[in-house]
């Protein structure tokens, strides 16, 4: 068959339905001993590896402290992945994979373990044929960033030789605020370009958060009516029922907002608001993203439309909660947030004058994530009040976690002779559609970064846009008083129900 009457999958390489494979490469992670990586990027890499997606002479390096040697790296990784992997454990992928597997032992200012690390790249390139490509992952706390990216320059580890490649992964938190963020910006450019930087957003590797572009942009369904003729306003949640747990040391002083709202929640918004793109290529999405976040304006009064809560004791799941401030490790005098919510807007002609709330905290009713688009009511209805009364608004609501999907929330008649009309809910679920469970965040944004493609990494313009959004907030917080107590186990401080109820509204109850 020719050409012109049929694709062929093998010539084709814009076939999307072809699994994508990484070429020759390796992974360095540093902080290999963290929760982080034991339990989503080892697993990830192992999942990716059972699927067949990783090149044969694939190479995983840790650096960490420990006294370890390359075998009790394996078994640790062996251990991570037997624990939390998401696919079945194969004795023959574990074989493959563990032939690329090495340990250095080092701290982050110690030129000779940087020099040993430089000499295992090198070894591993004959060795497995990496072809001279590796990604850094820092998964280490913030403030280590600048140390270990410099050593990389110093030992000439991120040096790109004959086509190869060498690419940096950093963790959220980008920055505390704006300025932090240009800084660290400024330290990592110096040394690997902008197109090697890959800035993880966890959340944006979710299937449903990509969902969210098939949602709107391949069906004529939705697009015509989002926007501000019909729809009302927009909630998107990010809800969590467990404390803080041992997180003390990074959580106080840094809080909800930071954590979630600056780069989780305003990643979403941007997606849910941006316009559809010339195309899914990255340098297009971070366009599209990169306008709305632009566009985002805050209320004149921050202290009507911005509302900052801590858990106080309370009951989560039968068992008996304990309050923020008597968590261990943290400052009875602490005014860190455990909940925030804010009102925002954006300045375009697509969403003039619809508000869009989001809200995030610790220790709430149960864990969820999902964005809510909510629907004007119907301008004239020739249905009696009483008919009516039980018939709440038109909803699209992406369920991001845990049971991931779309529910569409319209009116309908109670069977019966009376004409009483209730809400109804129409459900996509991902686990009764498709009979592939969906990857792990991790193990598409790690196949990402040894692809080279950036279409789910948030730029440095949209987080130098995230952060002008959220610091002002920040700045009015700390200069007006304590946050507000919520009992654990509830839905957040009442203050956060009488922004809304201001507005004549009220926040979902997922």
């Amino acid at each position: 068959m020719s050409a012109a009457h049929g694709a062929n999958p093998l010539r084709d390489a814009a076939d999307r339905r072809l699994p994508r494979i990484a070429g020759p490469s390796g992974l360095v992670i540093f902080g290999v001993t963290g929760d982080l990586s034991r339990k989503k990027l080892m697993p990830a890499v192992y999942d990716l590896a059972n699927r067949g997606l990783l090149p044969p002479g694939f190479s995983l390096v840790g650096f960490a402290r420990r006294e370890w040697q390359d075998e009790d790296f394996a078994q640790e990784v062996y251990e991570a992945v037997k624990q939390h992997s998401r696919t079945p454990f194969r004795e023959e992928v574990w074989q493959q994979l563990i032939q690329g597997m090495r340990f250095v032992q080092g701290d982050f200012d110690d030129d000779e373990a940087f020099e040993q690390l430089k000499t295992t790249v090198e070894e591993l390139d004959k060795a497995q044929g990496t072809g001279g490509n590796f990604a850094f992952y820092l998964s280490v706390p913030p403030k280590f960033f600048p140390k270990v990216v410099q050593q990389l320059k110093k030992h000439g580890l991120a040096d790109q030789k004959d086509g190869s490649w060498r690419r940096a992964v950093i963790e959220k938190p980008f920055g505390h605020d704006l300025a932090s963020a240009k800084e660290l910006n400024e330290v990592v450019h110096e040394v690997f370009p902008p197109h090697e930087v890959f800035r993880i957003d966890h959340y944006l590797g979710k299937e449903t958060v990509q969902n969210i572009l098939a949602l709107r942009f391949a069906n004529t369904l939705f697009e015509p009516i989002w926007n501000r003729s019909y729809v009302d306003h927009v909630q998107i949640t990010m809800a969590e029922d467990i404390g803080i747990g041992g997180r003390a040391g990074y959580y106080d002083g840094i809080g909800a907002a930071r954590d979630v709202i600056q780069n989780h929640l305003l990643q979403l918004l941007a997606l849910t608001a941006m316009e559809e793109p010339a195309s899914f290529d990255a340098d297009a999405l971070a366009a599209e993203k990169t306008k709305v976040l632009g566009a985002v304006k805050l209320p004149r009064d921050l202290g009507a439309s911005t509302v900052r809560g801590q858990y106080a004791a309370g009951w989560q799941g039968g068992e008996k909660a304990v309050g923020y401030l008597q968590e261990d490790g943290i400052d009875p005098q602490s005014k860190t947030d455990t909940y925030a919510a804010v009102k925002l807007e954006i300045d375009n002609r697509r969403w003039a004058g619809v508000p869009f709330y989001l809200r995030t905290g610790k220790r709430l009713g149960r864990r969820v994530t999902e964005i809510a688009v909510v629907f004007q009511r119907a301008p004239h209805s020739p249905f009696d009040h009483t008919a009516t009364e039980e018939l709440g608004r038109n909803a699209i609501v992406i369920r991001v976690q845990p049971d991931e999907g779309v529910t569409v929330r319209f009116g309908s008649k109670v069977p019966g002779t009376q004409m009483e009309i209730r809400d109804v809910s129409m459900d996509f679920a991902y686990g009764e559609s498709f009979t592939e469970s969906s990857p792990e965040a991790y193990e598409r944004l790690i196949l990402d970064v040894l692809l080279g493609d950036s279409n789910l990494f948030p730029r440095v313009e949209e987080v130098e846009l995230s952060w002008k959004i959220l610091d002002p907030i920040e700045r009015f917080w700390d200069e007006h008083g304590k946050p507000a107590q919520y009992q654990s186990g509830t839905w957040g401080p009442v203050e956060a129900d009488e922004m809304l109820a201001r507005d004549g509204r009220s926040w979902r109850r997922p």
